[in-house]
């Protein structure tokens, strides 16, 4: 079994997602050693992301897992049908 998902939308925005977070958490960090305080914003916005990649990565696994079991059904109704 793969460690990733099969690529497809949700997999897409779960690795954009990962970005903004990543690109988010440096901006946080640039400004609060500047002495902003706009890196509040910075760790929230690093947050959601975070929180968004996880649902998608999530969507993506039990996309796969849903197809493997309608494939899996759709063999064991194969083999049970009348010849």
């Amino acid at each position: 079994m793969p460690a990733l998902p099969p690529s497809g939308p949700a997999r897409r925005l779960a690795v954009f997602a990962l970005v903004v977070c990543v690109l988010a958490v440096v901006a946080a960090v640039v400004s609060f050693v500047s002495g902003n305080l706009i890196g509040i914003a910075w760790v929230l916005m690093a947050g959601i992301s975070s929180n968004m990649a996880w649902f998608y990565l999530r969507r993506a696994k039990q996309e796969r897992a849903a197809a493997e079991a309608r494939a899996a059904a759709e063999a064991q109704a194969t083999e049970d049908a009348p010849r």
